[in-house]
């Protein structure tokens, strides 16, 4: 490598270091007994705004993009875990079959947009495209140029036909991913997470950063546009995630019929545990 082009990239790792840090805003590490009872607030409201997107018919689509490690997976984990399936639907499409490949291209999301009452979370999306597809090759330029052209009337007339859209795209810096990769080589719970191409995304890193800039330049549109999630800290892009998610849907709480617990009724008792006191009960080693 020339010393011209270490000195280049030396320069770039330093800006990206540095946008990490610009404006204040790289934030402190959450203590975990904070971090629980922010999160648990606002998984409270995400619980309020459930009610009112069943009550009210809203249809909502939310796409989660960005490097691999930047913290996807946790972030929807921490936005679904205390709202119900039934309203919010997690989609994460594994690659293309044989026949998927040979339909039109946006199709097979299609078919999970959300019915009235829904929520619909993309683990990764139709801009696949614009990403993973465009740096490893798995379409053609012309394929990703025309995608780019396409997208943001697509987008339109999802939105134009009552769609709630918001995106978020998920940037973590250079070292944290770094570091993220690393435990998940050494951490037996983790190495499940790494592929081959997780590998050739680090080696790639300022191909992504292209194709990022690429993608934003062509689709962070007024009725759609791009929100970035600043992600080194986990716990802090998951509150800062949620909190702007809830800040985007103008949700009010929805008034509940009074429930009062009830007796089980003693008609037709009998010793319910006797009759199965000799089947095969697991050991109880906790």
């Amino acid at each position: 490598m020339s010393k011209s082009k270490r000195k280049s990239d030396s320069k770039a790792d330093r800006s990206s270091e540095t946008m990490q840090k610009e404006d204040g805003n790289s934030p402190s590490k959450l203590k975990r007994k904070e971090y629980d009872e922010e999160l648990r607030a606002l998984q409270a409201k995400l619980c309020v705004m459930q009610d009112w997107v069943k009550a009210t018919g809203q249809r909502i689509i939310i796409i989660f993009e960005g490097r691999d490690a930047a913290g996807k997976g946790g972030t929807i984990k921490a936005i679904t875990e205390r709202v119900s399936p039934r309203v919010f639907r997690l989609v994460a499409l594994p690659a293309p079959s044989d026949r998927e490949k040979s339909q039109l291209y946006l199709q097979r999301y299609m078919q999970h947009f959300p019915a009235a009452g829904e929520v619909v979370i993309f683990d990764r999306s139709w801009y696949n495209r614009a990403g993973v597809e465009y740096v490893l090759g798995f379409c053609t330029k012309e394929q990703h140029r025309r995608f780019l052209e396409l997208c943001p009337p697509f987008e339109k007339v999802l939105v134009e036909n009552g769609i709630q859209l918001i995106k978020y795209w998920l940037e973590v810096g250079n070292k944290e991913q770094k570091r993220r990769f690393e435990a998940r080589i050494e951490d037996p719970l983790r190495q499940w997470k790494l592929s081959p191409t997780d590998l050739e995304s680090r080696r790639r890193w300022y191909d992504y950063s292209r194709a990022r800039d690429l993608m934003l330049q062509a689709t962070d549109k007024n009725w759609a546009p791009w929100y970035i999630v600043r992600s080194d800290s986990k716990r802090s892009a998951r509150l800062n995630c949620i909190t702007h998610l809830l800040s985007c849907i103008p949700y009010k709480p929805v008034k509940r019929p009074k429930v009062k617990m009830i007796g089980r009724s003693k008609k037709r008792a009998f010793d319910d545990i006797a009759s199965i006191r000799t089947r095969h009960w697991i050991p109880e080693k906790y």
